[in-house]
């Protein structure tokens, strides 16, 4: 299994390594345009100023700013050949995994202050379709635990109102909150913090998945052909929550693992890949229901954070599908997006 987190890699890969996982390193630019090319960033955290709410916090504002500003300037450039060379292509748009905002899991009035100016912030920066934020692409997004964890209150709110007003979905959940589209033929389905609830297992649940598995059942059955490229976009990563454990208490779980099973279930046979965030650091994997241990299986790209007010560290994906076959590459920054580099390094892999 390749595993590496980003601030763990120090320009070197091992091609027996990548093989194991079942991925291939590749060699030079792919050929022509890509059918799809698109960015995934996550965990973005808008912070509200706590000793003056309506205001961003300066941090959280500047490296928001200076990540937008790096994903409009990339079209068009060069990639190195240590990251399979040729140039970025105009995206379809940007996949943000969730965690757009950070107050949204806490309550009381100075939250809900900060809550209202980190959306305006984060809708100010992203925009919705290219035209309205400082962001020159689409953006499509799903909810993660600081935006929403029980599936309320004032962030929530907003994006059910927000996705409701997208053009030319292919599918939208009754609550607004989980949404399918196309991009080049390739099926798209945001599904949001969690994929749940299975309904056998009657446990309670952490986090709000706010029927996001009937959803993605549904959406596939009625809008995409089982031979068709799948991409899913969520919040939580799959690896922790996998594996069921003895006398472990699953209430506690962010991801019920009977939930992650039925989840795994639904994308089994078909063409599928995951995107999601949370855990703040890169990690591609194969998952094959049971274990993120194994060669075969749904490839899954736990993107790093991308614009968190904390850390100078930052990273996010550009992805590309053609002809059968997923591109992935990182695009990081050491300095909080003043620079950026790309990671030495491309994840190939059938689709």
């Amino acid at each position: 299994m390749f595993s590496l987190t980003r601030r763990r890699f120090l320009g070197q890969s091992s091609a027996a390594a990548l093989a194991a996982a079942g991925f291939s390193r590749g060699g030079g630019a792919a050929e022509g345009p890509p059918a799809v090319s698109f960015f995934v960033v996550g965990d973005t955290h808008f912070l509200a100023d706590e000793a003056e709410p309506s205001r961003l916090f300066e941090a959280s504002a500047g490296v928001t700013a200076r990540l937008v500003d790096t994903l409009n300037r990339l079209p068009g450039s060069a990639i190195p050949e240590s990251a399979g060379g040729g140039s970025v292509p105009v995206p379809q748009g940007v996949l943000h995994a969730g965690d757009l905002v950070d107050s949204g899991d806490k309550n009381g009035a100075k939250y809900e202050a900060m809550q209202r100016c980190e959306w305006a912030g984060y809708t100010a920066a992203f925009g919705l379709s290219g035209t309205e934020g400082r962001l020159r692409f689409p953006v499509m997004e799903v909810a993660g635990n600081h935006d929403s964890p029980g599936g309320r209150g004032y962030i929530i709110e907003q994006l059910a109102a927000r996705q409701r007003s997208r053009k030319n979905l292919k599918a939208i959940s009754g609550n607004g909150l989980h949404y399918s589209w196309e991009w080049g033929g390739v099926h798209f389905v945001a599904l949001g913090l969690i994929v749940g609830t299975e309904k056998s297992c009657d446990r309670a649940r952490r986090y709000a998945a706010l029927d996001s598995l009937d959803f993605l059942r549904e959406d596939l059955a009625a809008h995409a052909a089982p031979e068709q490229a799948l991409v899913v976009l969520h919040h939580v990563d799959v690896a922790r929550y996998t594996a069921e454990k003895a006398g472990v208490d699953y209430t506690h779980w962010e991801w019920d693992p009977a939930d992650v099973k039925s989840f795994y279930a639904a994308l089994r046979g078909r063409r599928a890949a995951t995107f999601h965030g949370h855990t703040h650091a890169r990690r591609v994997m194969r998952w094959n229901g049971d274990s993120v241990e194994g060669s075969e299986g749904i490839p899954v790209f736990n993107v790093d954070n991308g614009s968190h007010y904390g850390s100078p560290a930052q990273a996010f994906f550009q992805v590309e599908i053609r002809a059968g076959e997923l591109l992935v590459r990182e695009y990081a920054t050491a300095d909080g997006w003043q620079s950026g580099n790309w990671t030495p390094q491309v994840w190939r892999a059938a689709l």
